[in-house]
């Protein structure tokens, strides 16, 4: 599990118009207030390392930033904390050295591809996009380099902008970049849908075009394509939470930690802008029904992928409805069986085409009506220790 701290909620200093924390922020009241003390007794409790999360939270005044970071470096070591990378300056570096803090930066390109992270006017969203930019070149050129998040849509992933894309992530990795993660869209406003949303045959093509891209790369990788050439290796052990099958309400893989520092889930899954209140129970009934219902009624019935996509995040699910599987379902069969290709070419045989695939279902199914969780790792540990028993009581 991952821990977000969010002293300002979903507070921002730009517009990205498709931001998934839109609902959220447009219910939260202006002036979100926070208490150091009860965030710090919260962080405390949890007991591992803290990303600090927004919105933008570089938005934090400097002192009680400098705080929270001293909070995870006495404790844990280390703290992270994602940004839009638009307000770094040299105090920020400071602190990132002096209390190991790891950087994510979420940009969507250079110039121009980056536009739909608005901030106010053209010339100012420009002028921001540069800023990350240097900053990003900065953090490396100061041994602390970022994590990049790039989300796909029309201003920066059709073929048109291939080019420009490539150069910009190939210079990433000439800086020593080594981790991206790409977004597909998640759609949750239709003027957004229309305006920016990458069709299921652009997606992709885009995915496409920065897999083959990343085979050039000395240290940057993708993480999505490793991600699901290890599914598919039945090593689920290093995948993120998008595979795990999430319930919406437990949020399993991140805690939130709110600025009054009760607790709260993934703001993926939140499309009512309420930030209900973190179950202690969690519930896999999600993936029991996917299972059980047909393709055509939102389901994954049948569908040779589900052990290790399991209908992917309820965040991204069809029609905003956390019981339905991923708008996103073409697109990831169609990379998992690419990948399943390339396995079967290599020699090897993909979790899709194994033997125990129908057997490996039975047994997530049977959990998660338990309430529990379970990797496909420890299924087919289990299941080769059984069978290794069988064969020596047969010997004997």
């Amino acid at each position: 599990m991952s821990i977000e701290l969010r002293p300002l909620g979903v507070k921002c200093n730009i517009a990205c118009q498709y931001c998934y924390q839109n609902p959220q922020r447009d219910a939260e009241r202006p002036e979100k207030r926070y208490d150091m003390e009860k965030m710090h007794q919260a962080i405390y409790r949890a007991g591992q390392p803290f990303t600090l999360f927004g919105g933008e939270a570089l938005m934090i005044p400097m002192d009680d930033l400098e705080k929270m970071f001293a909070w995870g470096y006495e404790y844990y070591g280390s703290t992270s904390i994602q940004t839009n990378g638009t307000l770094i300056n040299d105090k920020h570096i400071a602190l990132f050295k002096r209390f190991n803090v790891s950087v994510g930066i979420s940009v969507d390109g250079p110039d121009e591809l980056n536009d739909i992270r608005w901030a106010q006017t053209l010339k100012k969203t420009r002028k921001a996009t540069k800023v990350t930019h240097d900053n990003i070149i900065r953090l490396c050129n100061e041994g602390i380099t970022p994590g990049i998040i790039i989300v796909l849509h029309k201003g920066n992933a059709l073929p048109i902008h291939f080019e420009k894309m490539g150069a910009w992530l190939t210079r990433l990795d000439e800086l020593g970049v080594s981790s991206v993660r790409l977004h597909l869209m998640e759609v949750d406003d239709q003027n957004v849908a229309e305006n920016y949303v990458l069709n299921e045959a652009q997606n992709i093509e885009a995915l496409d075009y920065f897999h083959e891209l990343s085979r050039s790369f000395k240290h940057l990788k993708i993480d999505i394509f490793s991600e699901i050439e290890r599914l598919q290796k039945a090593d689920d052990g290093r995948t993120s939470c998008v595979w795990n099958a999430c319930d919406p309400y437990t949020t399993a893989a991140v805690q939130g930690i709110e600025g009054d520092g009760k607790q709260s889930n993934c703001g993926r899954t939140n499309k009512e802008g309420i930030d209900f209140v973190k179950s202690t129970i969690p519930s896999y009934m999600r993936y029991v029904a996917l299972y059980n219902t047909s393709q055509e009624e939102g389901g994954c019935q049948g569908c040779r992928f589900f052990a290790m996509c399991k209908g992917n995040c309820p965040g991204t699910a069809v029609n905003g409805d956390w019981r339905n599987r991923t708008e996103h379902c073409g697109v990831w069969k169609n990379v998992f069986a690419r990948t399943e290709n390339s396995l079967i070419k290599a020699g090897e045989v993909p979790l899709s085409k194994h033997e125990l695939l129908s057997t490996i279902e039975e047994v997530q199914i049977s959990h998660w009506k338990e309430g529990r969780n379970v990797s496909i790792q420890s299924i087919l540990k289990t299941l080769k220790y059984q069978a290794q028993e069988i064969k020596t009581e047969q010997g004997a």
